[in-house]
């Protein structure tokens, strides 16, 4: 397992607080693999981060360039 830290905006970071959002969308320049730990810390582009967090695991990874951008990947948590 590989811990990344990652920025993500206020809107996507309160979606996945809400329960609405249960996946990322990554350019995989990391090499995401399923059981890696994804430390999502919100980011405002006016202001940079702010204290809020969230840790998930990736139970689920679509490399397929049929369904995604080349050089992306949809994981699911």
């Amino acid at each position: 397992m590989v811990q990344h830290e990652l920025k993500i905006r206020p809107n996507f970071y309160n979606d996945i607080i809400e329960g609405n959002k249960t996946f990322e969308v990554r350019k995989n320049d990391r090499n995401f693999k399923v059981g890696d730990e994804l430390i999502l810390k919100e980011w405002y582009v006016e202001k940079g981060y702010t204290k809020r967090e969230i840790s998930c695991v990736v139970t689920y990874l679509l490399d397929n360039t049929e369904f995604c951008k080349e050089g992306f990947v949809v994981t699911k948590r």
